[in-house]
């Protein structure tokens, strides 16, 4: 598989990677043969977090013998220096490793939390300490506010950016790409395949490796993941005009406000699956399954009739989408 350089690290890591966020949903067992599968098929680089529940843990007791095949990320959302440097150490106890090759600072969002990173006592400052003493080797920043990922890169303190990126999400190739690769920041793409709700997964990583200096991280959790995402690294080609119509055509189904399946909204107080109970109704909706999603709705533990609207997940949801008027919504059309 061909590497592309990750900006001013250096590093030569596999163009499709390892999004490690649905790991946790795997058993052990699980986790360890789509791993093992994964540095098999040849990837190199395995991004995961501190907010993955355990999937941190699952890569330290699944693939920390075969420590020499990968580079690891892994990201916090600690806003303190205290707080940084207990969730490194915690990372590196955990993931059974000497060193992180890039740990990120998770979903900086707000003025505020800007502000706390950067401050004296601030995370930066636990990551700095933590690169000058061997045990992370380069910083990076995560996000989703635009504005807020490009002021970051403007100050030269972040070797990678990584942000969402696929064929509905096109405001970082206009806004963000740029200002990053003129100061060589390497690119992480997430969500390449929307969280799993772009059908066409061949086009849409396409899509995304047809624009140079990217690194794309889909979330993998079974074997057979790995055979359909690595697919377009195999004799590559970018899209042709009627595989652009198709992919945005998509698109403008699914539209900018669709639930991406991050998973950041729980828990939930009320025991909802948002994340479920958002998929279901999209389906309801754009795709016409008038027979079979209400059979499946049925199945939902908690319905969204029983949203409490305390607005804690709004709070937590990246995206900022109005999850309680949209709860009253799923209600009202299933019940």
């Amino acid at each position: 598989m061909e590497k592309r350089r990750l900006g001013r690290t250096g590093l030569m890591v596999t163009p499709i990677s390892f999004g490690a966020l649905p790991v946790q949903r795997c058993t052990m067992e699980e986790a360890g043969q789509v791993l093992n599968a994964a540095l098999d098929a040849g990837i190199n680089f395995l991004d995961t977090a501190r907010a993955y529940t355990d999937s941190e843990e699952k890569i330290g007791i699944c693939i920390a013998s075969r420590r020499n095949e990968y580079y690891l990320a892994t990201k916090s959302m600690a806003r303190t220096k205290a707080a940084m440097t207990a969730d490194v150490d915690t990372s590196l106890t955990t993931m059974k490793t000497e060193y992180i090759d890039l740990y990120q600072l998770h979903n900086v969002k707000s003025e505020a939390e800007w502000e706390l990173v950067m401050a004296p006592g601030g995370a930066l400052e636990a990551l700095k300490e933590a690169k000058e003493a061997g045990k992370i080797r380069h910083i990076g920043i995560t996000g989703h506010n635009m504005d807020m990922l490009i002021k970051a890169v403007k100050t030269g303190e972040f070797s990678t950016v990584q942000v969402p990126f696929n064929c509905v999400e096109q405001g970082a190739l206009r806004e963000l790409f740029p200002v990053a690769k003129a100061m060589d920041v390497g690119i992480i793409v997430m969500k390449p395949l929307g969280g799993g709700l772009i059908s066409e997964v061949e086009l849409a990583l396409r899509f995304v490796l047809q624009h140079d200096g990217l690194v794309a991280i889909p979330g993998m959790d079974r074997v057979e993941h790995l055979e359909q995402n690595l697919a377009p690294t195999k004799d590559f080609k970018p899209l042709n005009a009627e595989e652009t119509a198709t992919l945005t055509a998509e698109a403008e189904v699914l539209g900018p406000g669709f639930c991406r399946r991050c998973g950041y909204c729980m828990p939930c107080v009320a025991g909802i699956d948002i994340p479920a109970t958002f998929i279901l109704h999209h389906q309801y909706t754009r795709y016409d399954m008038k027979a079979a999603i209400p059979m499946r709705y049925k199945g939902l533990g908690v319905k969204a009739s029983a949203c409490v609207e305390c607005g804690e997940c709004e709070s937590r949801c990246p995206y900022n989408l109005p999850i309680r008027e949209r709860m009253k919504q799923v209600a009202k059309d299933l019940g």
